[in-house]
């Protein structure tokens, strides 16, 4: 998950997003009024068991038409705490001027991120980051009969999705890619964390890939200048490069200005006007 963290702090009243400047004087009430950029609600996941609370904002410039429909971006670190506030600033910067099409952002905010965003593992040092790991079929889960339909019962959207992470979302970004394709349209990740499970993943991709005789899907990925992520992401490259059946449509950009904890925002820039172009 992205360090970013707004210098805004935001309250949910009334199933909207509303944003109040910390540290500023109280006024009286009856001068201010609350500024909305977007909106709130919750699922009572039978999947998962618990409550998930999804935050949405649809951006601006989503054609002239009051019945007009928008793809949907799917996002895993979507609390407003986490990454749904810049992704969705970069969204309505970039639909404003005209560098990426209008997308539906559907953040999912975490409960048990390790849990949801991890497949299983036989690493013992994999099963000592959280209580409970391995969770990510259950999670798709949740997303694929769950959240998809309630987006879709509650938006005006498109059959187009796509899904976008960094680090252990990165890495729930490249296994459903890989185990469960037809979910998506478009995947993105940034530092996926590719070393889970002994890298497992990334070595039994190229025999997933050559299994499908074709497959139209789009697949951008970044690493960073850490290291390990990077030389895992080359890896990755290399499997995709030799294996890739015909119709996918792939990038690897490298940012060695980048850190971990960087990434996210000028990947997502990059990505956004890479794969998201407006028609011409």
């Amino acid at each position: 998950m992205s360090t970013f963290r707004s210098l805004i702090i935001l309250a949910v009243m009334a199933g909207a997003l509303v944003i109040l400047a910390p540290g500023v004087p109280v006024v009286p009430k009856e001068t201010t009024s609350p500024l909305v950029v977007g909106e709130t609600f919750t699922i009572e996941s039978q999947v998962l068991g618990e409550t998930r609370r999804i935050n949405i904002y649809v951006p601006p410039g989503r054609a002239e038409s009051p019945d007009a429909r928008l793809p949907v971006l799917y996002m895993p670190d979507g609390g407003t705490a986490e990454d749904f506030l810049h992704v969705m600033g970069l969204i309505q910067v970039s639909v404003g001027n005209g560098t990426m099409r209008p997308f539906l952002l559907v953040g999912i905010e975490n409960t048990q991120r390790r849990r949801d965003l991890t497949g299983p593992t036989e690493s013992p040092d994999d099963k000592k980051i959280a209580p409970r790991v391995g969770g990510s079929e259950a999670f798709r889960t949740f997303i694929r009969q769950e959240l998809m339909p309630q987006v879709k019962a509650r938006y005006r959207t498109t059959d187009e999705a796509a899904v976008m992470g960094e680090s252990l979302a990165g890495l729930f970004v490249v296994e459903t890619f890989l185990l469960e394709p037809d979910l998506f349209d478009t995947y993105i990740a940034f530092d996926p964390s590719l070393w889970w499970n002994d890298q497992k993943l990334v070595g039994g991709a190229a025999e997933r890939l050559r299994a499908r005789p074709k497959l139209a899907k789009t697949l951008y990925f970044a690493s960073s200048n850490e290291p390990g992520l990077v030389r895992r992401a080359q890896r990755f490259a290399q499997v995709l490069t030799a294996a890739a059946p015909p119709g996918v449509r792939w990038h690897y950009e490298e940012m060695p200005t980048e850190t971990h904890a960087t990434i996210y925002h000028p990947a997502a820039l990059r990505a956004f006007r890479a794969v998201f172009k407006p028609a011409k």
